[in-house]
């Protein structure tokens, strides 16, 4: 199903990972379409990772009204890193906006990722979602805080906020970068290591208003130590460099 403007292809794809979050896709949709129907031809991907409440079914509904909405529908649990993933390789766009499905992310920064974008040197790949004003528990606050200065020191990435949903992208540049779970915290740094530029843009953070986070300090904690010495390792085995082809005229007798 097309989402365009004037019968355009889209432009800009939204992703958003979803994993029972039935009380939040109405309302997040809605914010989609407010802030990009008549700016830009747009289509909105959501990919359900096999959600257990009524997500598939509330997106199967909205279809009927947005025409923009297409939905993917993972046929095992796999994880935030693997629908995104899976959402941009459908996606027909150059460029993508990726959205927590949580609506934590507000949707009326993307078109300000996009004026940074069109104002930015071609070699800036990714604008990621600073989130300056947090809207989570102390302790959620605190522990990113302390896995934010970790993960910065160990790999330069110059980012104050890797953890930020909402982002925006170069859809092949993404699909070049290494593909691994829990790759959606690193992107910064891989962009990096890939040879792009990555720039940090404030955005709004709101309350979660329904359903509940699908992670813990515990299990980020887990996770991003391990994470964070196979990302280290990446860059430092990370060889470059520019290539250039090369046309051999014939002579002729």
């Amino acid at each position: 199903m097309s989402a365009s403007i004037h019968g355009q292809s889209p432009q800009l794809s939204v992703v958003v990972p979803v994993h029972n979050e039935e009380d939040n896709v109405a309302p997040l949709i809605g914010e989609i379409t407010k802030a990009l129907r008549g700016h830009i031809a747009f289509e909105i991907v959501y990919v359900d990772d096999t959600s257990r409440d009524a997500t598939l079914q509330r997106l199967r509904e909205l279809q009927a009204s947005v025409p923009e909405l297409r939905v993917i529908r993972h046929l095992s649990n796999a994880g935030q890193s693997t629908a995104v993933r899976n959402g941009v390789k459908a996606a027909r766009a150059s460029w993508i906006a990726t959205l927590d499905g949580d609506g934590q992310n507000d949707p009326a920064d993307i078109p300000k990722l996009l004026a940074q974008r069109d104002a930015a040197a071609a070699e800036i790949k990714l604008f990621a979602g600073w989130r300056v004003n947090r809207q989570d528990s102390g302790s959620k606050r605190w522990a990113s805080k302390w896995a934010n200065a970790i993960r910065a020191r160990m790999l330069r990435d110059d980012t104050p906020d890797t953890g930020c949903g909402i982002k925006l992208f170069e859809r092949d540049a993404f699909l070049d970068l290494p593909y691994f779970d829990h790759m959606h915290r690193y992107l910064p740094a891989l962009m990096q290591r890939a040879g792009w530029k990555t720039v940090s843009v404030p955005v709004n953070h709101r309350h979660r208003t329904a359903g509940v986070s699908k992670y813990n300090n515990l299990n980020r904690a887990i996770v991003g130590i391990r994470d964070l010495r196979g990302v280290a390792w990446l860059i430092v085995r990370s060889r470059r460099t520019a290539v250039e082809e090369m046309v051999f005229e014939s002579k002729t007798p």
